[in-house]
């Protein structure tokens, strides 16, 4: 009967002891295996899968992101910015955030590191930045015209309510690329390189996003070509053709683009000039007419949603001899779309 008093006695002390060591460690910050840390973080994990494979690629695209954390008034309270590719690489990369509990607004733009093709035109200030001010404007030439291969750029955005229970918790950000090529291909059935003789240019008003990735307007735009390559193919005689516009090659010349995000119901324009002429000779909508291949498979997408996953467009038009229009059609992503005569 002592031995099991005794025992009780000693078994008391020692569930005491273990409270106070628990609540000092939580206390003084010391973290006892097995017993957890006692404050609440959140780890932010990022993805690129809003894209047509439905892959998330963001490891193997992404280069530099900036994130940057509105309260409740939409000041900024934190921004964090990494541009180590490596780091943003690796399978556990994630930002850190330590706030205090309530409601954040978080905005990420990735791909403005090397300030080459878009800038930030907030001067970001803990404490005074407002969320509407978090714009991004793509360069250009005083003339407006944009010349380069632009960087990629992605964004994205969401809320964050920030618990004050003890624990780490992991969110993911999913991020929309803006950024689109559109490639241009003229094939001619002709033995001489008449297609290189013509001039192409994109107009758009898509120079300006606002944070929440929206397009604001902010005067027409021109797109030229920063890459221009014309070749010739070997074909069999008659392939493709009829016998008036039977030809031993292929004359072919390619341009390509980079231009801004795209949105449905104000596409930018594809024109393309015969230089000899100095006049238009087909002028369409490049967003109207990628929509029209969206396919069987991507009913049930948006417009919208498929204008943000799609990133590369492919437009094939083709000549006769004389370098006319050989038919009211062109390819577009591997589809064929007939055009009305009105359009040429």
């Amino acid at each position: 009967m002592k031995t099991q008093a005794k025992f009780c006695k000693w078994g008391s002390m020692l569930a005491t002891l273990f409270v106070a060591l628990s609540t000092s460690s939580c206390k003084e910050g010391f973290i006892y295996e097995g017993e957890g840390d006692c404050g609440t973080y959140y780890n932010i994990e990022f993805k690129y899968d809003y894209n047509m494979k439905f892959a998330d690629a963001f490891a193997n695209e992404v280069t530099s992101l900036s994130l940057y954390v509105f309260d409740q008034e939409d000041t900024l309270v934190e921004t964090v910015t990494v541009s180590d590719a490596a780091r943003l690489a690796a399978d556990d990369f994630a930002i850190a955030l330590e706030l205090e509990s309530g409601k954040y607004e978080l905005v990420a733009w990735a791909g403005l590191g090397d300030e080459e093709s878009f800038d930030l035109l907030a001067d970001v200030a803990v404490g005074k930045t407002k969320r509407e001010e978090l714009q991004v404007a793509l360069k250009m030439s005083e003339a407006r015209r944009v010349e380069a291969d632009l960087q990629p750029l992605y964004h994205g955005a969401m809320t964050l309510d920030y618990t004050s229970e003890p624990g780490t918790y992991v969110e993911t950000m999913s991020l929309v690329k803006d950024t689109n090529v559109v490639r241009i291909m003229l094939q001619q059935m002709s033995d001489g390189l008449v297609a290189d003789k013509f001039r192409y240019e994109i107009t758009a008003d898509n120079a300006l996003l606002d944070w929440n990735n929206d397009v604001l307007s902010s005067g027409e735009l021109t797109y030229a070509p920063w890459s221009v390559m014309t070749g010739t193919a070997d074909v069999a005689p008659g392939y493709g053709t009829s016998d008036a516009t039977r030809a031993d090659q292929v004359s072919v010349a390619i341009a390509e683009f980079t231009i801004n995000r795209m949105i449905d119901g104000q596409s930018p324009i594809l024109t393309i000039y015969n230089i000899e002429e100095d006049k238009a000779v087909l002028s369409i909508p490049v967003a109207d007419y990628a929509l029209l291949v969206k396919g069987y498979y991507n009913r049930d997408m948006s417009n919208q949603e498929y204008l943000d996953r799609q990133d590369e467009y492919s437009m094939t038009f083709f000549l006769d001899e004389d370098g006319n229009w050989l038919s009211a059609s062109i390819i577009v992503n591997a589809w064929r779309v007939v055009l009305n005569d009105d359009i040429l």
